[in-house]
């Protein structure tokens, strides 16, 4: 379109062509979200939002009305590149809530570019026209006219009218919605976040003294053992917890023509308590909601990462738990401590001491701090100062180099990837993920070497997805699907491994009940002989309940989410109209197996967490 063109139709009727430019761009946005999009939804739920923000412009702007338009139409855009940038990421719908993380997307610019397709910037390219057509001197006069063109208020006001009708229809009734990309097709886009950023109604918490664990306990269908199995057996012994970055289960096992992508991981799970059924229960904050979610047994918050909504809180914790045994508690990270608040977050866990950036130093720098070969070896150091000195410790070490966009630098190839998997986002992900594998073995030989394999308790596990299902191109998709041996699918993304190694006490055994995250604290503490007796937490010891577990999920999946038994539910607009997909791969269905109770429970939990932390008392 020249800009002679674009002139006139915009001098002539400026309401219907930013109209239109909106429209195409609704409809890229719908097909990045929905799974369909029928041909009329975003010109009821998108257009109405558009009327009724172009007739208050047209009510109250009396000078530089075009400016004004173009002021709407840079703000509804970026909007919707937000809202297709964050999904491709985090498969949800972004809301201002996500505006908290504006200070940590320089950090992951990498990332960001990696998942950014270049017909997004599409939308933007009427923008950068516009705003050199007012440049050009023969269309300042022209504008100018447009500017003091008289409406007719009459009939402004008649649409504006409509247009809230619509919305209303659009958003009232669909409120209730569960699922928060339902929620966002059936209201719109832009309605949806509106709705968000108005709706201040917050369930009522429920009182301290009525959250108890019996009640915890019943909800989740837990029922206590008279003499738990393997309880005190770690007893006095070091716990080391490594928690990997975006490390999921399909890599322990996998073959790439004939090549072991983790050979020292597949080791220790064969030789040790392996947990293939193994789920991530993280949200916004990701790694750093993994150590929340590991150290407390908590849930995450509705919105926002733990390390934002809860760091200010004294949260009982496996650090405060050890410490009153007798442990010191420390925590190793490459990064800098106050990347997502994580500094805040120590304080609030009780950690006696953490390291991070100004410890590590940036020695073979990858992406944020130095890489996990110089993580482990200079933790390594410090553990056996411990040792010597005769004092328990429980340490958590947060692994980094594998982190998206997974570009690490060719010298650290551990592996030989065919030619199918070069150059792609899962081919990346496999070179990286060896590397982590290599960088492990090391560490295993120093813990060895140092005498502290033979007294500590290692526990492993993925903090959470590497491979979104909605940032995979077709061949990504291929590549999945031949690992597989089928669709990759929502069950396999948030599957991540646990293993837990440790001399004279565990042996070769695949666990094959379900556990998260939130039941690794009251695992450890079953083997470290510490009763949680007095101690409120949510998750369950896998090596004593293991019949059924209950495991409500936010964030990556919608609201009402949970997995139980040998399904992955999601809900609809409500608990009937969801769907379920088989743990063991093989598609979705209609709800078949799991019932209206687990779904109810699932909710509760999630509201009784949330109450719990919230009526926690503040730090000073």
């Amino acid at each position: 379109m020249s800009l002679s063109t674009t002139n006139r139709l915009i001098s002539a009727r400026p309401f219907i062509f930013f109209t239109i430019i909106l429209l195409i761009k609704s409809y890229i946005a719908w097909f990045v979200l929905f799974d369909t999009v029928p041909v009329w939804q975003p010109l009821v739920t998108e257009m109405p939002f558009f009327w009724l923000a172009f007739c208050l412009l047209e009510w109250f702007a009396s000078k530089r009305k075009l400016a004004y338009y173009i002021g709407l139409n840079l703000l509804f855009t970026s909007i919707f590149f937000a809202v297709i940038m964050y999904y491709k990421y985090y498969g949800v719908i972004v809301t201002y809530h996500a505006l908290e993380q504006v200070n940590q997307v320089t950090a992951v610019k990498d990332s960001v570019f990696e998942l950014l397709d270049p017909y997004f910037l599409f939308i933007f390219t009427d923008i950068i026209v516009l705003m050199i057509l007012p440049y050009r001197s023969k269309n300042k006069q022209l504008w100018k006219m447009l500017s003091a063109r008289k409406v007719n208020r009459s009939v402004v006001m008649a649409l504006f009218v409509v247009s809230f009708a619509i919305v209303m229809l659009n958003v009232w009734p669909n409120r209730a919605s569960m699922n928060e990309i339902k929620k966002a097709e059936e209201m719109g886009i832009l309605s949806y976040e509106a709705y968000t950023m108005l709706d201040w109604s917050e369930k009522p918490l429920v009182q301290a003294d009525q959250i108890t664990q019996a009640k915890i306990n019943e909800m989740k269908g837990i029922t206590e053992p008279v003499k738990a199995k393997l309880f005190g057996t770690a007893e006095g012994r070091n716990v080391i917890v490594i928690q990997m970055e975006a490390f999921q289960s399909f890599l322990i096992g996998l073959k790439i023509d004939g090549q072991e992508v983790t050979p020292n991981l597949n080791k220790l799970a064969k030789d040790n308590f392996y947990f293939p059924h193994f789920f991530q229960q993280v949200g916004q904050g990701n790694t750093s909601d993994a150590e929340f979610v590991v150290n407390t047994s908590f849930y995450i918050p509705p919105n926002g990462a733990a390390t934002m909504r809860y760091a200010d809180k004294v949260l009982p914790s496996m650090p405060r738990l050890f410490e009153a045994n007798g442990y010191e508690s420390l925590t190793f990270h490459t990064n800098d401590a106050s990347f997502w608040n994580r500094k805040n977050l120590y304080d609030a866990l009780g950690f006696t001491q953490y390291y991070d950036k100004s410890f590590f130093g940036e020695e073979d720098k990858v992406f944020f701090g130095a890489s996990d070969e110089v993580l482990y070896r200079k933790t390594t150091e410090e553990l056996k100062k411990k040792q010597e000195a005769g004092i328990p410790f429980y340490a958590q070490l947060i692994t980094m180099t594998s982190h998206h966009p997974f570009s690490i630098p060719e010298e650290k190839d551990k592996i030989k990837l065919p030619e199918r998997f070069q150059d792609t986002f899962v081919g990346d992900y496999i070179r990286a993920q060896s590397y982590t594998d290599y960088a492990l073995g090391q560490f295993i030989e120093e813990l060895k070497a140092s005498g502290l394999w033979e007294n500590s308790v290692i526990v492993l596990y993925g903090d959470h997805l590497g491979l979104p299902i909605y940032s995979l191109d077709s061949d990504d998709e291929q590549l999945m699907a031949e690992i597989y041996d089928r669709e990759y699918t929502y069950t396999d993304m948030i599957n991540i491994p646990l293993i837990i190694a440790s001399p004279g006490i565990t042996y070769p055994s695949q666990q094959q009940q379900i556990g998260g995250q939130g039941d690794i604290m009251p695992t450890i503490m079953n083997l470290a002989g510490i009763s949680l007796q007095d101690h409120i937490h949510f998750g369950q010891d896998l090596l004593n309940q293991t019949k059924y577990n209950l495991l409500p999920q936010r964030y990556y999946l919608p609201s009402g989410s949970f997995v139980s038994g040998q399904t992955l539910y999601m809900p609809g607009t409500a608990f009937k109209d969801g769907v379920e997909y088989p743990l063991a791969g093989n598609g979705k269905r209609a709800v078949d197996e799991v019932t209206e109770t687990e779904y109810n429970n699932a909710l509760n939990l999630l509201h009784y967490s949330d109450s719990y932390v919230n009526q926690l008392p503040n730090r000073e």
